[in-house]
């Protein structure tokens, strides 16, 4: 059946795809070539907070509803119209067998008016719901907790919606509430109130986006090889999922801030349970053995690919260049000894990442990564993103953070299991993606190109509110 999915107006391009992965996890059957059906109101750009979706069922849009981030709430839609006159007629057409059994005496609701674009004082909210008494409502008013909660939605012709595309008529919509999203949850996840952050922690919104990209569940096992301050493995925790990361810095893992300001201490401030595990390793060589049984079900990451920080593998410069040779640490340092390293470049730590990914997901296991792209002074330029045939992208979603610098999330399904001759293949894939990479980035790297100065010629010295002389840079640490 078609339900009403209201969404949050921010991060556009990750809306669908959430809905998506989430509907899968509570059991919409979604065939590996299709996705869910969508369709748009009449006269609606794809940008609306207004979607139809199809889902075989009331529980799996009720529980999508609730777990979402960027879903504000899923209804059944019982009349919509570009005037009142529509409204109703479009309300009493709907069969009175779906109806009924919400406007019972014994029961009690709620009816909420809802806008985009523009605000309704009281006095015109009551009217509007004081129009729709040609509804059979026999049951009483609750407005603390109602049995049924109704919204009427409005959208107006306005040229001025919230930074969208003007629809050409009002469209208005009328339904019963089917679910509703947590408002508490970002909130009560805030980094401002987290116990131990990094300069590189991630945002509460988007972890929990990934998390549900990669469908973090209880009796699930998602790892995390850049763990960092473990925001990411936070979230998973959140929705249930046993969790394990690893870092290359033994003073992030082990030490933190102190004993009581360090990656464990975030899990305890939310009462979650704690990681199964975490490691001090080196994603380019891994201490994996090579018959190891696939073990996650999920890999969340966001691999450090050089703008806020650098990646690094082991070695030091000096080993890596070959002009001094591999070291071993005598057995009364090991306790504190900080093996040395060197650069991670963004094509080692892409190919090492899908490499890991493709040796230890289990099949149908999801691999969720955030990958940069880096366009020419226009805006334009076409990028190629990375590529194994252990996996299928099934979603891509981009975050705009500057005229020439974005982040993608991919998320790859696996699909076939891994094999000597799965990594030959991958190995020619890496080389054509390494190339595409190098020519991508010829004019210098990640950092520099996002954080350019901006010609001087540009600066108005002449304005009287001009007070600094440096360089202004572009684009903003995120």
């Amino acid at each position: 059946m078609w339900f009403l999915c209201v969404f949050y107006h921010r991060l556009l391009d990750f809306r669908k795809p959430e809905v998506e992965a989430l509907a899968e996890l509570f059991g919409e059957e979604i065939t590996e070539n299709e996705s869910l059906q969508w369709r748009l109101p009449e006269h609606h750009h794809n940008d609306t907070p207004f979607h139809f979706v199809q889902l075989s069922s009331e529980e799996i849009a009720r529980n999508i509803a609730k777990r979402s981030i960027l879903v504000k709430g899923m209804y059944e839609l019982w009349g919509e119209g570009t005037c009142y006159e529509e409204l109703k007629d479009s309300i009493q057409s709907y069969p009175d067998f779906r109806k009924l059994p919400f406007l019972t005496s014994g029961s009690t609701f709620r009816i909420s008016v809802e806008t985009f674009g523009k605000a309704l004082t009281f006095e015109e909210q009551k009217n509007r719901i004081q129009s729709l008494t040609y509804i059979p409502f026999e049951g009483r008013v609750n407005l603390k907790n109602p049995d049924h909660n109704f919204f009427l939605m409005e959208m107006d012709e306005s040229e001025e919606n919230n930074g969208l595309q003007p629809i050409l008529q009002r469209r208005i919509f009328f339904g019963r509430e089917v679910g509703f999203a947590d408002r508490k949850l970002l909130p009560t996840f805030q980094l401002k109130s987290r116990t131990y952050l990094g300069p590189t922690a991630m945002d509460a919104e988007m972890a929990f986006l990934m998390a549900n990209q990669a469908k973090a569940t209880s009796g699930k096992l998602v790892y995390d090889p850049f763990v960092g301050t473990g925001s990411i493995l936070v979230s998973a925790a959140r929705f249930g999922a046993m969790t394990m990361g690893a870092d290359i810095d033994i003073r992030v893992v082990r030490d933190g801030r102190g004993p009581d300001c360090n990656v464990w201490s975030n899990f305890k401030q939310y009462g979650l349970p704690m990681p199964v595990a975490l490691l001090r390793m080196d994603n380019n060589v891994t201490p994996w053995r090579s018959g190891l049984k696939e073990m996650f079900d999920a890999i969340i990451c966001d691999p450090p690919y050089g703008v806020r920080a650098g990646g690094r593998k082991s070695g030091g410069r000096k080993i890596l260049r070959g002009t001094v040779d591999p070291y071993t640490v005598p057995e009364d340092k090991r306790t504190d000894h900080i093996p040395s390293t060197g650069a991670y470049s963004l094509v080692e730590c892409v190919h090492d990442l899908l490499h890991l990914a493709a040796r230890m997901l289990v099949m149908k296991g999801r691999l969720v990564f955030f990958f940069p792209v880096l366009r020419d002074e226009n805006g334009s330029g076409e990028v190629k993103f990375p590529e194994h045939p252990c996996f299928k992208l099934v979603a891509v979603s981009e975050q705009i953070l500057s005229s020439r610098y974005s982040r993608v999330l991919l998320t790859m399904v696996k699909v076939e299991p891994y094999s000597e001759e799965i990594k030959e293949a991958a190995r020619l894939m890496h080389l054509e993606f390494r190339e595409n990479h190098l020519k991508w980035l010829e004019d210098g790297n990640i950092h520099s190109s996002v954080f350019k100065p901006i010609d001087s010629s540009q600066i108005n010295t002449d304005s009287k509110t001009f007070k600094d002389p440096k360089p202004k840079y572009r684009g903003k640490y995120v």
